[in-house]
């Protein structure tokens, strides 16, 4: 291995030999790899002198295969064939490329975005299997790191995202409402002022959650400190307490069209508005799967529509 190593060697040149040996000459094997003659020529000129014998001999123009490159293209095929079952396998221990897709999701992109990105891909590829995981920002970002899932659905705006490891498709922009229970007094028409709610309770959703980070910005900027009944660790809940009356909250603008009849809204005013970006995100080095190329088509084409429809 180490001599192999050190006379460079390397599958790039064996590829081009067993296209010339399929081929019989330089310039079909050139057509065929849509490389020059002159890379082909050079390619096998350096295996020559790596292999340290003599593979072909000058008739005219023409490169004669001699016996020893004969034997030596037997041995090509199968370290070839064996090196794609190596990556096969390698593909199979990571959980590349067998037919199945671990997402992660916030949940709040369980009502529409989610759904969508799924029935999509079905058409797609009928055969994909997809995982759905879902919890935080933080949570989902940190699985995707330790290689738990294959891609994410995440806020893009309150997280630290490594864009040299990470591929990152933006859906769209999110406003964030202030929502209340129905018995509370609220001009929907008008957009919320949060120095006006100093003396309201307010329910949270827990720490390294997407729309945690805006509620902590907005309240900053408003220069004061809520009063938090209770923090949970999913929007539905956090929203189901409002609707009891347990108190106020944030929430974004995607869950609106679920809620708008069992709670009251209200867009924040515009120094308080903290936009979450939602985007898909996966690492860099499996930007060639095909899964993962699937649905990050399928994002695109849902970006699109949104945007022809706002």
């Amino acid at each position: 291995m180490n001599q192999l190593t050190t006379n460079d060697i390397t599958f790039r040149k064996l590829s081009i030999f067993m296209t010339f040996m399929e081929k019989g000459n330089i310039a079909r094997t050139a057509e065929a790899l849509n490389i020059s003659g002159v890379s082909v020529h050079r390619a096998l000129h350096t295996l020559e002198e790596n292999v340290r014998c003599p593979l072909f001999v000058h008739k005219g123009r023409n490169l004669i295969a001699q016996p020893a490159a004969w034997t030596l293209l037997e041995y090509c095929q199968e370290v070839t064939q064996l090196m794609e079952r190596g990556l096969e396998e390698t593909r199979k221990t990571a959980g590349v490329g067998q037919g199945r897709l671990r997402v992660g999701t916030l949940y709040s992109l369980t009502l529409e975005t989610v759904p969508h990105l799924i029935m999509g891909m079905k058409l797609r590829r009928p055969d994909l299997e997809l995982d759905l995981t879902m919890g935080s920002n933080e949570a989902l970002l940190k699985m995707l790191e330790d290689g738990v899932l294959d891609a994410i659905l995440i806020s893009i705006s309150e997280s630290e995202i490594d864009r040299n490891s990470l591929e990152v498709l933006p859906l769209f922009h999110d406003d964030i409402y202030l929502a209340a229970p129905m018995t509370a007094t609220l001009d929907a028409t008008l957009k919320a002022d949060l120095r006006h709610y100093r003396n309201e309770k307010f329910v949270s959703l827990a720490e390294g959650f997407a729309t945690y980070a805006g509620f902590q910005e907005a309240f900053h900027i408003a220069g004061f400190e809520p009063e938090i009944v209770t923090r949970v660790n999913d929007i539905f809940s956090m929203l189901s307490l409002v609707q009891a009356g347990v108190g106020f909250c944030l929430m974004p603008g995607r869950m609106k069209k679920m809620y708008e009849n069992t709670v009251k809204l209200q867009k924040l005013a515009e120094p308080y508005q903290m936009q979450q970006l939602i985007a898909i995100v996966f690492a860099r080095n499996r930007e060639r799967d095909p899964s993962l190329l699937a649905l990050a088509a399928e994002g695109r084409m849902y970006a699109r529509t949104l945007n022809q429809n706002a």
